[in-house]
């Protein structure tokens, strides 16, 4: 619990009750738990990267000399002796954090050693604690090293009779090289595993540059480093912000190769997965996103993992570009994932702050300087008495015979040797505790090296106390020792995570791909029904509709298409032709695939084609050029298109391609004048494309000058218009224009 926790209210004296504000007692109460949630359970120390009960469990193993070239002792005396000293909890909660810390899966650096059933990678659960053994890893012995020389301080347990450290001498950086996750009140810690070489070669930077930004430091740290392997596939711009700020995420994906068959065959080999996902559930997953028909260009997957990860993906056709079925899983199962990056720890043991990656690293070699200094101290302490005890041996060895004399003929041989030869308290008692075999064994030679290298011992720890750089290079030294037993060419050392940039793929519409492509003909009403004819229906004529509804407008697709709807409101609405009603009934209204205004019609409609340009216009004769591309939208609610003013609507949409633009108004007059007059814009109102005294716009057509200006009459007949022949009709745009050449529709439509 951390210090500022208030304490309870004392009772009242002599039993009598006295009222107490509801909101302040919650307050206080509530603030006691989420501190004590905060300090005690969920956040790790920033200084050795461990939560209390970890820490209790390496403590209680220290206890139970469970080092690591000890024989194993089963799980339930280390739990039962955690939880009856140190840690006052569930025995389940304390095996379940035993248990991750020998998994190798979960930890990148495992600090317990485990045997027996301890779980894996499918989700299978470890067997019960009675069955299990364990002992500490090298690891697990770095992180106490120097826990009997005054390197940390000491707290009473909960019961008060013993004693628990309060944090670990951390000779390993444990909160990155193993990361941490946990939840308390109002705040969380998610800290992605990294690798530990890279991590020493960052802190040697860092103490040469105190100042080095996250920036400067991911020269040596590119990113984490998960025990499961797999690819990251963020720009180093994102990994840099996210250390830079100590919250972020991570894009992750498995690790796959194209392993070649027969007869051109191939099958996609998974070796590695994402951190954190359980591969029985990945494979249930996959099998039924297949049986659903939501993998199209699967022909089967299975899972031939031994000790290793192999789970094969084979394909319906070897002509299947690989990186484009890989990428239809990344999309729909967890083979890609996201891990979070949230640096929130207890800075000092006591304030949870969200740090960055120098800030965390800073953490950790300050901590390794206190405790530096504090094992030094010890090491004094411990020098200065042995060369109080040797200045004493070497009196007894000078003077063998006496001090024996003394000892067996006097009363009281402690006060005699005291007087006679002006020894200390501790001197006369070391003399008097050794044996007489041990006093005629020694040898001055031995007594004399001894307290000279003691001697020299000394002068260098004092000076080592005393400097502050010689703190720093001594510091330096140990991380490069540490580099040397965890480097890049060993084979808990070596990177397991690599980088890579996304492929150009995971750029691709996979909705294609997740239907079978056929072509259809998309049929659709002037009341605003709809349905997809199989194949490509050149006649329509002969099809029927509901009541006085009738056809407006036919056009060839595919069932991978997309169906741009425009209303008369001014919106444009997309829809997925393979979800379309078939062609047998009369179809489905628009109007319940997407929320079309109540009062609004439907316009037109037309197949998306990527980079396309319409020309698109209201009644009241304004108009735009607008990109198809900025007309897709993924929800019911549609994207503003045109803005009509009341009583006008939108009621034009034709394609861009061409240089000039024909528009033919209410009043039977028409105009040609050439595109670039008209802007393009993205949405909103336009300019007007032609004037009109009575009346609105009635259609308009985009064209090719020295082609000709076309149309069709109601009788399906094609009429061309030469260049030479539409001089008369040619302006700018916003002209009123005259009246069209002979033959032209008494519809006022191009057709």
């Amino acid at each position: 619990m951390g210090k500022n926790v208030p304490p309870p209210p004392a009772p009242p004296a002599g039993g009598e009750l006295q009222p107490v504000n509801l909101r302040t007692a919650l307050e206080e109460r509530y603030l006691a738990y989420a501190l004590s949630t905060i300090m005690g359970r969920a956040l790790p120390d920033a200084r050795d990267g461990l939560k209390p009960v970890h820490r209790r469990i390496l403590y209680g193993m220290q206890v139970l000399r469970l080092d690591p070239g000890a024989a194993f002792k089963k799980c339930a005396k280390i739990v039962g002796d955690v939880m009856g000293s140190f840690h006052p909890h569930g025995d389940q909660a304390i095996y379940d954090a035993l248990v991750r810390l020998a998994q190798d899966f979960v930890s990148r650096y495992p600090l317990v050693d485990g045997q027996g059933n301890f779980g894996n990678v499918d989700g299978d659960a470890a067997a019960a604690y009675r069955y299990t053994e364990a002992r500490m890893t090298d690891v697990a012995g770095l992180l106490l090293e120097g826990i009997d020389e005054d390197a940390i301080d000491f707290r009473e347990n909960y019961s008060g009779d013993e004693k628990e450290p309060v944090v670990l001498p951390a000779a390993f950086p444990n909160l990155l090289a193993n990361g941490a996750q946990g939840i308390a009140v109002g705040m969380a810690t998610l800290i992605p595993p990294h690798n530990v070489a890279e991590l020493c070669d960052a802190a040697l930077y860092l103490i040469g540059h105190r100042n080095a930004t996250a920036q400067q430091l991911m020269t040596f740290v590119p990113g984490p480093d998960f025990p499961t392997g797999g690819i990251i596939v963020d720009p180093p711009g994102a990994i840099a912000e996210a250390y830079s700020t100590g919250r972020g995420a991570f894009r992750l994906r498995a690790r796959w190769m194209k392993e070649e068959g027969g007869r051109g065959m191939w099958n996609a080999v998974i070796t590695e997965i994402p951190y954190g996902v359980q591969k029985g559930r990945l494979i249930e997953k996959i099998a039924e996103l297949f049986n659903d028909k939501k993998l199209p260009l699967i022909a089967d997957i299975r899972d031939e993992s031994a000790e290793d990860i192999r789970i094969v993906v084979e394909p319906r056709a070897r002509t299947i570009d690989p990186a484009v079925m890989m990428e239809s899983l990344f999309r729909l199962t967890e083979l890609e994932a996201r891990f979070a990056l949230n640096l929130n720890v207890l800075v000092d043991g006591v304030i949870p702050r969200v740090v960055s990656l120098p800030e965390a690293l800073t953490q950790w070699i300050d901590h390794r300087r206190v405790v530096l200094v504090r094992r030094s101290k010890f090491r004094l302490g411990e020098i200065e008495r042995r060369l109080e005890v040797l200045a004493g041996m070497i009196v007894v060895f000078l003077n063998l015979d006496e001090v024996i004399r003394i000892i067996r003929e006097e009363d009281e041989p402690k006060d005699v040797l005291r007087m006679i030869f002006d020894l200390s308290e501790m001197q006369v008692n070391y003399i008097l505790d050794t044996r007489l075999r041990s006093l005629r064994r020694l040898e001055e030679m031995e007594l004399r090296k001894e307290h000279a290298e003691l001697t020299e011992e000394k002068g260098e720890v004092e000076k080592l106390i005393a400097s502050e750089s010689l703190q720093w290079k001594t510091i330096a030294w140990q991380i490069r020792e540490l580099k040397k037993t965890y480097g890049l060419n060993t084979k808990i050392g070596k990177r397991r995570t690599t980088f890579e940039q996304a492929p150009e793929t995971a750029d691709v519409d996979l909705t294609e791909l997740l239907v079978e492509r056929e072509p259809v003909t998309i049929v659709v009403s002037q009341k605003g029904w709809i349905r997809a004819l199989k194949g490509n229906v050149e006649d329509v004529s002969g099809l029927q509709f509901k009541g006085d509804d009738a056809l407006l407008t036919s056009f060839f697709a595919e069932t991978t298409s997309k169906i741009l709807v425009l209303a008369t409101s001014g919106k444009i609405y997309t829809l997925e032709a393979a979800k379309l009603p078939g062609g047998r009934g009369h179809g489905e209204p628009i109007k319940l695939m997407v929320d079309i205004d109540q009062d609004a019609e439907i316009a037109a409609a037309f197949p998306y084609r990527a980079g396309a340009k319409m020309l698109v216009a209201s009644s009241d004769g304004r108009g735009f050029v607008a990109a198809q591309d900025e007309m897709i939208g993924g929800t019911r609610k549609g994207k503003a298109l045109i803005n009509v003013d009341a009583p006008a609507k939108a009621s034009v949409i034709v394609l861009a391609e061409g240089d000039h633009v024909a528009t033919i108004g209410e009043n039977r007059k028409m105009l040609v004048f050439p595109l670039a007059q008209v802007p393009e814009m993205p949405r909103g109102k336009g300019v007007r494309l032609q004037r009109y005294k009575d009346g609105g716009l009635s259609d308009a057509r985009v064209f090719e000058l020295r082609e000709g200006l076309t149309w069709q009459d109601s009788a399906k007949r094609t009429f061309t218009v030469l260049k030479s022949e539409l001089r008369d009709w040619m302006g700018n745009r916003a002209d009123a224009g005259r009246l069209p050449p002979k033959g032209f529709p008494k519809n006022n439509k191009f057709g």
